[in-house]
């Protein structure tokens, strides 16, 4: 940890990007809804949240949906949350859906996968605002979310294994200082720290205001 903090005092980002997973929100009790505490009614995420799923039983996967909006409802945003957002002039890149780093304050937040509280009309049906599997992530966000890695002076990775593309090629792609916050390692940026997000992130988060005093 010292060396990154050493690193980011030296480097006095200005440009910070901050790319999150689900690992993110997992201390704030939101399951990652593909190991088996994602299970619900012996259902798997990959069983429901496709479109063939959908075509064939919309009431099961709003089901579905409505009980992991309840969870998320009932959650608050963690330490890692609240000190992302202290950043006011980054920009959050998050894989989740849960909306959490915006309730916690942060302003420019890319959803890659859409929102779960939103709704979105396909072919007269309505259905959540969210990528599922076996389709593409929105244009529009890739784009926004390519311009402003590439554009970063640090590039924040926490809480996600990079194992899913495109995203993962969006870290890939980066040459600048990078810092990962995983409790195992993707392997993908300058330095590493195996720790949960809400642990690591502040102390993170502190160095990058100290150094741009």
């Amino acid at each position: 940890m010292q060396e990154v903090l050493d690193a980011i005092r030296h480097a006095a980002p200005r440009r910070v990007v901050v790319f999150t997973g689900a690992g993110v929100s997992a201390d704030s009790g939101i399951p990652t809804f593909r190991g088996a505490d994602g299970l619900w009614r012996d259902f798997r995420a990959e069983d429901l949240a496709t479109p063939e799923a959908f075509a064939r039983d919309p009431e099961l996967v709003w089901q579905w949906y409505e009980w992991r909006r309840g969870i998320i409802s009932a959650a608050e945003p963690n330490a890692a949350h609240r000190a992302i957002a202290r950043l006011d002039d980054a920009v959050v890149i998050t894989q989740n859906v849960d909306g959490l780093h915006a309730r916690a304050g942060s302003r420019r937040v890319i959803e890659l996968h859409g929102n779960i509280f939103r709704e979105k009309s396909v072919a007269g049906r309505r259905r959540p605002d969210v990528v599922w599997f076996g389709e593409m992530l929105p244009s529009h966000a890739v784009a926004a979310a390519v311009e402003a890695i590439r554009s970063a002076d640090l590039l924040l990775v926490i809480g996600t294994s990079l194992i899913v593309y495109p995203a993962a090629a969006m870290v890939e792609g980066f040459r600048g200082l990078s810092i990962e916050i995983n409790p195992t390692p993707a392997g993908q940026c300058t330095f590493f720290i195996a720790a949960r997000a809400a642990e690591a992130t502040p102390p993170i988060v502190d160095a990058i205001l100290e150094a741009r005093q």
